[in-house]
């Protein structure tokens, strides 16, 4: 393939949701999108990177070629076969940073959706933007797992997978029509985890009996998000890597375990330490909003995120 230069001057926009993965038994499978935005922008320059971090943890990334955004921007300009003389990369960080709303993903989908917007505007022959299977593919060779990008490029809840009856792995997902009743709520602590360091608490061998009860939630979970929320406690049960996290995230823990008793169908959101909860009950109950704020615990009552959008021509910010 020809690599062909963008133009400079080239100014894209996109805006990506935060995402819950696991929602309990659903284990790097299904995702849902939250009404928690970044916004990405990126223009095409004579030379060189530069790269401006607003929001959250702005001051604990990188501003360099590292950057997760600037790899995605990189990689998606290589996936249709172009290139630009420099990139000046605008993130405005809203979702919050190893908290298990699905930050990284956010990052890499915003990054390769603006290839998109770049590649319209270029109006250059045979080139192809990407589509949404291979937003999805492409973001998931980043992540290892396709639950957070394909919430963040789909929107709303999503179940994926990982084919492997190919010689080369593939990341495949389909949408789910979420139930109209469910209401979303975000626990967010300030407390930290990293999604690398919670795996390794997890046993490399389950047993058949553990197999069978997240199998049989899981499938069960997929009915209570689109027919019958009603079933949602029984379907967020799991045994697979929940317990196995507790002890590194106390206060979730504990907080998981207060808002089942009030039969809320709370989960660890992703890794954690941030919880999803899912009702039919327009509030959570007053002991649990009560208790989450006295033990540090942000609670924001969410809508169900779009997918990934992306524009052109924007202003590029000051």
């Amino acid at each position: 393939m020809v690599t062909r230069m963008l133009p400079v001057g080239l100014v894209a926009s996109a805006v990506v949701a935060a995402s819950s993965a696991n929602l309990g038994p659903g284990f790097d499978s299904i995702g849902l999108a939250l009404s928690l935005c970044d916004e990405i922008v990126v223009e095409t320059i004579d030379s060189g990177l530069v790269v401006i971090v607003d929001g959250e943890d702005a001051d604990q990334v990188s501003t360099g070629p590292e950057h997760l955004v600037v790899r995605a921007v990189r990689r998606g300009l290589q996936a249709v076969g172009v290139n630009a003389a420099g990139l000046a990369v605008h993130c405005r960080n809203v979702i919050p940073h190893s908290r298990g709303l699905g930050s990284s993903a956010a990052a890499v989908v915003g990054g390769l959706a603006t290839v998109n917007s770049l590649v319209a505007q270029a109006d250059l022959k045979d080139l192809t933007p990407l589509s949404e299977v291979q937003l999805i593919r492409l973001a998931s060779e980043f992540e290892g797992h396709p639950d957070n990008v394909a919430a963040a490029v789909l929107g709303g809840a999503v179940v994926s997978w990982i084919d492997r009856s190919c010689d080369q792995l593939d990341y495949c997902a389909v949408p789910l029509r979420l139930h109209p009743d469910i209401q979303l709520f975000a626990a967010i602590p300030e407390e930290r985890s990293s999604t690398v360091e919670t795996r390794v608490l997890l046993p490399a061998q389950v047993s058949h009996d553990d197999a069978r009860f997240n199998v049989s939630r899981a499938a069960l979970l997929v009915v209570a998000l689109t027919e019958r929320p009603d079933l949602l406690m029984a379907a967020t049960e799991d045994v697979l890597h929940q317990p196995q996290r507790a002890s590194v995230m106390p206060a979730s823990a504990e907080y998981l375990r207060l808002l089942r008793r009030h039969k809320v169908a709370a989960t660890l959101s992703g890794a954690g330490p941030s919880i999803i909860a899912l009702s039919i009950q327009s509030e959570l109950p007053q002991e649990a909003m009560e208790y989450g704020a006295a033990n540090g615990f942000i609670i924001i009552k969410m809508t169900a995120g779009e997918g990934v959008r992306w524009r052109s021509g924007v202003t590029v910010p000051g």
